[in-house]
Order: C-alpha cells, then sequence, then structure tokens
C-alpha cells in the first residue's frame, strides 16, 4: 500500500502531489494492478487535507485509466506505469545507487547529482528522437 506524504511548500497542488506519487509507485513497480489504494478516509486522516482533494487526485488517476472506483469497495490500480521488468528494474537500480554514491564521494551533493542526470536524460533522449 502507499503512504502518501505532502511538501506544503513546493507549490505544486495537493491533489496533483497525490497523482505524482501514484504515478510514481506504478512506474517503481510499487503499486501493481489489483492493489487497492487507501480510503479517502484514511488519507484525510493521516494528512489532515480535505476529502475533496483526495476524491479529486482519485478521478484524476481514473481519467487517465490507472485506477478505477468500485462502490463499496474502495479505489484498485488498474494498469501499471513503465515498461521494464522487475528484474532489469532491480539491476538498474542497483546501478544508479552505485552511481549515486561515486558522485557522492566524488563531492557532488544531491541538487549537483539531480543536475547532471538531468542534462545526461535530456541528451539521451534528445538522441533518440533525431
Amino acid at each position: 500500500m502507499i503512504d502518501f506524504h505532502l511538501d506544503r511548500a513546493s507549490g505544486v497542488a495537493t491533489y496533483l502531489q497525490l497523482v505524482h506519487q501514484v504515478k510514481h509507485a506504478l512506474r517503481l513497480g510499487l503499486l501493481r494492478p489489483g492493489d487497492r489504494l487507501p480510503t479517502a478516509k484514511d488519507v484525510v486522516a493521516r494528512l489532515a487535507i480535505n476529502p475533496n482533494t483526495v476524491l479529486k487526485a482519485y478521478r484524476e488517476l481514473e481519467r487517465e485509466g490507472l485506477v478505477v472506483g468500485r462502490p463499496g469497495m474502495g479505489t484498485f490500480v488498474e494498469r501499471t506505469l513503465g515498461g521494464a521488468s522487475p528484474a532489469a528494474r532491480a539491476r538498474l537500480h542497483a546501478d544508479l545507487s552505485r552511481l549515486a554514491l561515486d558522485a557522492r564521494e566524488a563531492g557532488l551533493d544531491q541538487e549537483d547529482l539531480e543536475a547532471l542526470f538531468a542534462s545526461v536524460l535530456g541528451d539521451t533522449y534528445r538522441e533518440e528522437i533525431a
């Protein structure tokens, strides 16, 4: 089950933070088809937010075909995101973990590494389009 959290200083709407967290969990394989999302009541109690905010996030995910609401039962993951197999994802996770440790040992902080990684991603996917 996903454990939502909020960054109230991010400037990102609360419902979008919930949507992004579900999508992130889907891409990482933390949520799979058939998994149940927390009830709106549970999310409201944990995060102290308006129930309509949770419902708006769940409606957006439903509109995108990622979840389905089943009256009286809850909201369930309908499909996942990301194309890598669990084995490939695990291998890449290990590779990236080693890279992050190497970067830290070289003196880069998290923002430095994020900037470097974003640059490499941009270069890689621009080449793919060209």
